[in-house]
C-alpha cells in the first residue's frame, strides 16, 4: 500500500508546481502587457526598469482575481491608455466608457471622464475622489499595506498615485489646505522616495497654514538642496521666531538660487507660462519656486517685509516700499 501511494503524492506535487508556474506566467504576462502600454513610444528610464522588475518579482493586486476578471482589468487599462492619447474628446469619452464597462474601477478611465466632464472645481474634486477610492478598491487593502513604502516602484500603483497627485493639486488650488495636506502626506507615506515631488507643494501648504511642526519635520526628512526647500527653510525659521537661523538660511537660499530673490523683488519678471523643465540654480527653477511658494509667503506679510529689508541690505533690488508692496498683486496667484 505505501508503494501505491507514492505516485499519487508525486502527481499532486507536480500539479501544484504546474499551477504555481501558470500563476507566475500569468503575472508576467500582465506586467509585460501593462508596461508595454504604459511606456509605448517612450524611452525607458532606469526607474521604469526597476519598477517593472519590482512588479514582476512581487505580488500582484490581480492575484485574488479569476483569469477572466484579471483579463478584463488588463484590457480596460489598455483602452484607458488609448483614451488618454485620443485625438479628440468624443473618442476619449467613448474609449473611457468602454474601459469602465470592463472595469468600473479603472482609475485612468475615470480621470479621463473627470477631465472631460467636470464643469466646476467641486465637480473635479468629487470626480478625483471617486477615482482615488476606485484605485484603493482595485489595489486592495492588503496589497496597499504590504507595499507601503515603495509604492511608485510598482507599475500597478501608478494610475492611483497619479490621481492622488491630481487630487492634491485640485484641493490646494481650491484653498482646501487641510484636505490637500492629507493627500500629500499619504503620498509620502506610500512612497517616501517621493518620485512625484509631493514634498514641494506639501512644504508650501505647511508654511501657509503656519504648521511649523509639519514644515520642520518635512525639511529634516529630505536632504534636498533645491531652491524650493532652501527658500522654504527661510520662511520656516521666520515662523519659528528664529531670526538668526533665518539669516543663515537666507544666505544658503541665495547660494541655491539667487534668481528667486530677484523675482520676488521685481528685478526679474515671471514668465506667462511656467517652464516644464529647469536646471538647478536657473531662472526657470526660480520662477517655479516663487509661484509654488506664493501661497506661503502671501500668508505671512511680516516675513515678506523682513525678506525685502534683508535683500535691500545685500543690494538685491530694486526694492519697492512697504506701502507699495501692500498694493502689489499676490505673487503667482494668476499662474498655476
Amino acid at each position: 500500500m505505501p508503494d501505491a501511494k507514492k505516485p499519487a503524492k508525486k502527481s499532486a506535487k507536480k500539479k501544484a508546481t504546474t499551477t504555481e508556474a501558470r500563476a507566475q506566467m500569468k503575472q508576467l504576462d500582465q506586467a509585460l502587457r501593462q508596461a508595454f502600454e504604459m511606456f509605448a513610444g517612450e524611452e525607458l528610464t532606469r526607474e521604469d526598469v526597476d519598477a517593472l522588475t519590482a512588479s514582476l518579482a512581487g505580488p500582484s493586486p490581480h492575484e485574488r482575481l479569476s483569469d477572466a476578471e484579471a483579463g478584463a482589468k488588463d484590457k480596460a487599462q489598455q483602452i484607458a491608455f488609448a483614451a488618454m492619447d485620443a485625438p479628440s474628446e468624443p473618442e476619449a469619452r467613448r474609449l473611457a466608457k468602454r474601459a469602465l464597462k470592463l472595469d468600473p474601477d479603472c482609475v485612468d478611465a475615470l480621470v479621463v471622464l473627470v477631465d472631460l466632464e467636470a464643469r466646476t472645481t467641486r465637480d473635479r474634486i468629487d470626480g478625483l475622489q471617486r477615482a482615488v477610492a476606485a484605485g484603493e478598491r482595485s489595489l486592495g487593502e492588503k496589497f496597499i499595506e504590504e507595499n507601503k513604502g515603495h509604492f511608485w516602484m510598482l507599475i500597478e500603483t501608478r494610475p492611483y498615485m497619479r490621481t492622488l497627485e491630481l487630487l492634491g493639486t485640485s484641493l490646494a488650488l481650491a484653498g482646501l489646505r487641510t484636505d490637500a495636506i492629507r493627500v500629500y502626506e499619504k503620498m509620502l507615506e506610500l512612497n517616501p522616495g517621493d518620485n512625484q515631488g509631493a514634498r514641494d507643494p506639501l512644504l508650501t501648504l505647511y508654511l501657509a497654514a503656519n504648521d511649523r511642526t509639519g514644515a520642520a519635520r518635512l525639511l529634516a526628512a529630505y536632504d534636498d538642496a533645491s531652491a524650493n526647500f532652501a527658500w522654504g527653510r527661510v520662511l520656516e525659521r521666520l515662523l519659528a521666531g528664529d531670526t538668526k537661523g533665518a539669516e543663515w538660511a537666507l544666505k544658503t537660499a541665495l547660494k541655491a538660487n539667487r534668481h528667486v530673490a530677484l523675482c520676488m523683488t521685481g528685478r526679474l519678471t515671471l514668465p506667462d507660462r511656467m517652464p516644464e523643465m529647469y536646471e538647478t540654480g536657473s531662472e526657470e527653477e526660480a520662477a517655479l519656486c516663487v509661484v509654488g511658494q506664493s501661497a506661503a509667503w502671501d500668508a505671512h506679510q511680516d516675513a515678506v517685509f523682513w525678506l525685502f529689508d534683508r535683500c535691500k541690505e545685500m543690494g538685491v533690488g530694486p526694492i519697492p516700499s512697504k506701502k507699495s508692496l501692500k498694493k502689489m498683486p499676490a505673487t503667482g496667484r494668476a499662474i498655476h
